[in-house]
């Protein structure tokens, strides 16, 4: 059973208070329950500033590692498959069915990080377009391994022959193919190196990204709707890049001739 406690303060406890305002048990309550002075309230909020990360270390600490876990977990996850059996009937094409949507998802996520960063202004988001980069020629390195290696157990004749013979596989190879220069020049050395070149020889991978998604729908055949979602991806990214690129044109141009359109005649 509890009970109230209620204290009256008189002038002479007042007086008490006030000589033993320095006793550690004092300072600690006055600490909690009274308001604190302005240069209190300074030094709290810049104690607690220390602990909030800068968008640039957010960016280091949280957001690449996290993208980086993001991307290798699918590995991971067909490893797991793979040592438990749950491959299906044909696990040879699904680990390459698996390794080749990865791929094509994290071209297209590559892809989106310019449209992401203008549309947005998240301009730090341009530092992980590297990372995933290197994650799509890894899925993709993986992609072409297992056809060569598992599929064709290195048949050279045979595989050159499927290249040539199938356009599906002459696209995907292609695309692949596209990406190598794009994986080994995407270091820091190699941007100062070749300069204004390097953008030029980077817009291969628009070009890839086109024959990966070829690539898939010939590969299908019948059911096209998981390549028709990514196209749709690709075409819509193309358009945001074209027009942030062609819009202030196209839209002065439409500008000048409705004002055109509107001047009296003479």
């Amino acid at each position: 059973m509890s009970r109230s406690i209620h204290i009256r303060r008189t002038g002479h406890e007042d007086t008490k208070a006030r000589k033993g305002a320095h006793s550690p048990l004092r300072a600690f309550v006055a600490g909690i329950v009274v308001v604190p002075r302005a240069s209190t309230r300074a030094a709290w909020c810049a104690t607690i500033s220390v602990g909030v990360m800068t968008r640039s270390q957010w960016l280091r600490r949280v957001v690449k590692p996290g993208v980086f876990l993001i991307a290798l977990a699918p590995f991971f996850f067909l490893v797991w498959r793979a040592v438990s059996g749950e491959l299906g009937v044909n696990p040879i094409e699904t680990i390459t069915l698996t390794t080749g949507r990865w791929t094509l998802r994290l071209l297209l996520a590559t892809l989106a990080i310019t449209p992401l960063r203008r549309v947005s202004g998240w301009h730090e988001a341009i530092r992980v377009r590297r990372m995933l980069g290197l994650f799509t020629f890894f899925y993709g390195t993986l992609h072409f391994s297992i056809y060569i290696g598992i599929d064709q157990f290195f048949a050279w004749r045979f595989i050159l022959a499927d290249i040539a013979k199938r356009p599906y596989i002459t696209v995907g190879f292609t695309a692949f193919v596209l990406m190598i220069p794009l994986a080994l020049t995407s270091t820091a050395g190699w941007v100062r190196r070749l300069g204004r070149r390097w953008m030029v020889l980077h817009r291969l991978v628009y070009l890839s990204a086109i024959g990966g998604v070829v690539h898939f729908w010939w590969k299908v055949k019948a059911d096209t709707r998981d390549p028709l979602m990514y196209a749709a991806v690709l075409l819509a990214l193309f358009a945001v890049r074209l027009w942030y690129r062609y819009g202030g044109r196209i839209t002065a141009a439409m500008a000048a001739w409705s004002s055109r359109a509107r001047a009296p005649s003479a």
